[in-house]
Order: structure tokens, then C-alpha cells, then sequence
């Protein structure tokens, strides 16, 4: 849920989702439909699919229980190696390191003082952790990059690794090493007018009921375009998202 959205948004989604799902076999017995209604205001739909398919794989390949091993959880759908390496260090608080969008910022500025490719990044990550602290080390590289290392306006006079900062070494140099380095988010695309907010009016449409072929412009606000539309419905149904038959679409059950 974290993925691409803020806490704010997420927590009140999350209590209601493990309210309705405290177990990984609960989500997987439930069908895709519920799990895509209980995801309502998150956004990236396809996320709730995913997560329902890695419940499946869980029940069925490992006894109903989220695997310990990074290469098992790289299987499950939706699962890439920052979530994989999150899930090993905070749920089974193994030594690896996890590379988000805080973490790159203060491997590329403090640790490297340039910009790092994602195996670099990885590796170096990696290599900083203590032995035996790989739960309590990444919480606080998270905390540095979010409230001290921040990306438009980082508060060295409070950081407590200034001193050995290479970019603070260096005098601050532009361009930010952390522009464009291993983890660091992008800029994302306008939400407005995009193929994403077509994409969720019609899974917002889909929660209320049935959509027929013929109405998916007008749910989108792409009356005018026709085949944009039919274009998007068909991603969406690729994705799992929907089921159309008889010129009906309707969340998968």
C-alpha cells in the first residue's frame, strides 16, 4: 500500500484491509473483487491484484505464511527487490540492506557523494549493515533521508553524519548526487487527463456494479475518444482488474 502513496492515505486503508483479512490464507480464500473494493482511494488498482495473487502463491506454496527467503519472495506477484528486502528486514529482521527513496538519497549524497547505479546501490546498501541490526539500521536511514536528508531542502546543521558526508565534504557540489541515483523516485507524469485517471474512474464505476462496453468512454470522461478508452478497459482486464463478457464488464470474482 506504501508503494507510490502516502501514510496519511494508507493507514486507514491498511486497518480496514487487516480487519477483513488478519491472515494471508484469508485474503487468498476471499476473491480478487473484494480485495480491489477494500483498496477504494488507494489508487494503483492493480497493486490490489497483485497482492491477492502473492496471498494465493503463500497459501498454496508456503503454508499460509509470507516466505523468509528473497528469492521466494521475488516469485510472488508484485514483489520487486525493494519489497522483498523491506519485508526481510522489518517483518523477519534479517541483516540486508533496503534501498527506497530515502535510503538512495543518503547512499548517493552522504555515503558515495555521486550518483549510484541500482547494483551499487544495492551492494553498498548491503555492506553498511551491522551485524545483528538490520531492523534498527534501515528504520534510521529511513528516518535520515525522510526528516533530516529530505530532497529539496536537507538540514545538514541537524544531520549526525555531517561530518562524514561526502557531499557536505565536498562543499555541496551540483548537481545533487542524488538526482537520478538508485532508488531515488522521480518526478511522476500529471495525474489529470492521464491514462491512470481513466483507468481508476473505470475500477471506481466497476465497485458499484457492472460497466457495458459501450458506456466505458463516457465513465472515463473520454466521450470523445472512443478508442483511448477501449484501449485503456483492455489494460485494465489484462491486469485483472476487470472480466467483460457479453459486453459487460465486471470486477473478477
Amino acid at each position: 500500500m506504501l508503494q507510490q502513496t502516502q501514510v496519511p492515505r494508507v493507514l486507514p486503508r491498511y486497518r480496514a484491509f487487516l480487519d477483513r483479512f488478519p491472515t494471508v490464507t484469508s485474503c487468498a480464500n476471499a476473491s480478487v473483487a473484494e480485495a480491489i473494493e477494500l483498496w477504494h482511494g488507494l489508487g494503483y488498482n492493480r497493486r490490489a491484484v497483485n497482492l491477492h495473487r502473492a496471498a494465493v502463491v503463500c497459501r498454496d506454496q508456503h503454508g499460509g505464511r509470507i516466505p523468509d527467503d528473497l528469492e521466494a519472495l521475488l516469485a510472488l506477484p508484485g514483489v520487486g527487490p525493494y519489497t522483498a528486502r523491506a519485508v526481510l528486514a522489518f517483518a523477519h529482521e534479517q541483516d540486508v540492506g533496503v534501498v527506497d527513496t530515502n535510503i538512495g538519497r543518503v547512499l548517493a549524497r552522504a555515503v558515495a557523494g555521486r550518483p549510484l547505479g541500482a547494483r551499487e546501490a544495492q551492494s553498498l546498501a548491503d555492506e553498511l549493515v551491522p551485524p545483528g541490526e538490520g531492523w534498527r539500521w534501515n528504520q534510521s536511514l529511513m528516518e535520515l533521508g525522510a526528516l533530516v536528508c529530505s530532497k529539496r531542502s536537507p538540514d545538514c546543521a541537524a544531520c549526525p553524519i555531517v561530518e562524514a558526508c561526502a557531499w557536505a565534504r565536498a562543499g555541496h557540489p551540483s548537481p545533487d548526487p542524488a538526482a537520478g541515483s538508485a532508488g531515488v523516485s522521480q518526478p511522476q507524469m500529471a495525474f489529470d487527463g492521464s491514462d491512470r485517471q481513466g483507468r481508476g474512474r473505470l475500477v471506481a464505476a466497476l465497485r458499484d456494479g457492472p460497466v457495458g462496453v459501450e458506456d466505458v468512454a463516457d465513465v472515463m470522461g473520454w466521450s470523445s475518444d472512443p478508442e483511448r478508452a477501449d484501449r485503456v478497459a483492455a489494460g485494465v482486464v489484462a491486469d485483472g482488474l476487470a472480466t467483460v463478457a457479453d459486453g459487460v464488464l465486471t470486477l473478477p470474482r
